[in-house]
């Protein structure tokens, strides 16, 4: 049995979990590794990816969110990053629980901007410190959060015209 070398993201995380130990670890999701980090070393492990010499990993290309309901915790924020000088990416996991909140990291990836607004949009994750964290596909008055897996399908109260039109047809 032969053994795959290390890719290019391999060993950034394993710089990683090397300085921020016990804060991160690597997690094998098929053949990709991905660094699980605590939330109060998220933004350490963001600039240290961005800056530190030889990773640059400079450009944040997505963030989302991953609904893990009924799991507590129930979130895993996702960070997508990209070296263009390594043309590599790397992956940044972050676990919380439902209605904690999250630092942003809009300061250090311009992207974040939006990515993080869409997040709280979607989702209902805050993100102190963000410049203009307000709903950014939904309506202001949008009750609720759609991409939960606790979202009702139809929405709330879907099935309230139906039954009073219902209710009058029968009589």
């Amino acid at each position: 049995m032969t053994i795959a070398p290390l890719t290019i993201s391999d060993k950034a995380i394993k710089r990683l979990s090397a300085k921020f130990a016990p804060s991160v670890f690597a997690e094998k999701a098929g053949f990709q590794t991905n660094a699980v980090v605590e939330k109060a070393r998220l933004r350490d492990v963001l600039l240290f990816l961005k800056k530190e010499e030889g990773l640059a990993y400079s450009m944040l290309t997505d963030l989302f969110i991953v609904d893990l309901h009924p799991k507590d915790p129930r979130f895993e924020i996702v960070y997508l990053l990209t070296s263009w000088e390594l043309k590599d990416r790397v992956v940044v996991k972050v676990r919380i629980a439902d209605g904690e909140r999250m630092p942003t990291v809009s300061d250090l990836f311009e992207a974040a901007n939006w990515l993080e607004r869409e997040a709280y949009d979607m989702f209902g994750v805050r993100f102190d410190d963000h410049p203009d964290l307000r709903r950014i596909l939904m309506t202001e008055d949008f009750d609720g959060h759609p991409l939960r897996k606790d979202f009702p399908t139809e929405g709330f109260g879907f099935d309230k015209p139906f039954k009073v039109e219902l209710e009058e047809e029968q009589r």
